[in-house]
């Protein structure tokens, strides 16, 4: 299962997932989108195993337990779920939930998929979860008495701390899955040249534009982490870790703080009113 599977990344690393015969779920804005995204990768990969759900806006909480629903009601196991959607936000804009986009986008959005379909991941363990974090976590702390940016809100800022708190989430997830037979890591897959940031308007969005063309990582090479995270034989039964180009890497001092991961993991139970299985 991969989210945000309808452009970039995920379409890529839905693609690679499929080609290597695994029955696939494309999760992406739109059931237009969505159905025509997996029929196209069907066709591609000559895997006819490719199925779709579409959102309408993932950072809502509804929709996301809508998806998880969904997933547990067709499929009893799964195997990999790759949470792969999220964005940047040149201006702080808040869900019908009342949460900041970012936030509720980044982090909660994957932090509702992930606990609802523990019992699926579960049954399907040997089982992986891969979180497409980023470098741009680096610099950056976690203010847990304003998660929404309610005091200051700058895009790239309110991004980076969304990419660390997707670290400390990962840890704690691993900590807490210990005992199990699921594993969960995070990847860098790069600065990609894709549709990033381009849902603002203005400077931003052709910086952004202009960046990637400059400096900016394929596609084919961005998914190549996250393929790899999400199935190769040799990450079995590694978890709680952060990957940079096939290989485990030293992220932030602020992505190893073991207390402010369980506070945050806490905290994200709250605001999304879900109920966790592994203490």
């Amino acid at each position: 299962m991969v989210t945000g599977a309808t452009s970039g990344i995920g379409r890529q690393v839905a693609y690679r997932l499929a080609l290597d015969g695994a029955t696939t779920v494309v999760v992406g804005r739109g059931a237009a989108r969505a159905e025509a995204t997996s029929r196209e990768l069907a066709i591609a990969s000559g895997n006819p195993r490719v199925e779709w759900i579409g959102v309408s806006d993932l950072a809502d909480l509804s929709d996301g337990r809508r998806v998880a629903r969904e997933v547990r009601e067709r499929f009893p196991k799964v195997a990999i779920l790759v949470n792969n959607a999220g964005a940047y936000y040149q201006h702080r804009e808040t869900t019908r939930d009342g949460l900041e986009r970012t936030f509720a986008l980044n982090v909660l959005a994957p932090f509702v998929l992930t606990t609802e379909l523990e019992g699926v991941l579960r049954t399907g363990a040997p089982s992986r979860v891969v979180q497409v974090a980023s470098a741009a976590h680096r610099g950056y702390t976690i203010d847990l008495s304003d998660l929404q940016s309610e005091r200051a809100y700058r895009g790239f800022a309110a991004y980076g701390r969304s990419k660390l708190a997707l670290l400390l989430l990962t840890r704690e997830f691993a900590r807490r899955w210990a005992a199990t037979e699921v594993t969960i890591n995070a990847v860098h897959p790069g600065f990609v040249r894709s549709g990033f940031g381009r849902n603002n308007a203005g400077a931003t969005a052709r910086m952004i534009r202009v960046a990637s063309a400059l400096f900016g990582t394929s596609i084919l090479r961005g998914a190549d982490t996250p393929v790899f995270v999400a199935s190769d034989p040799s990450v079995a039964g590694i978890s709680g870790e952060y990957f940079v180009r096939r290989r485990t890497a030293r992220a932030s001092a602020a992505s190893r703080d073991t207390e402010a991961a369980a506070r945050l993991f806490d905290r994200c139970a709250e605001l999304a009113g879900t109920t966790v299985a592994t203490q």
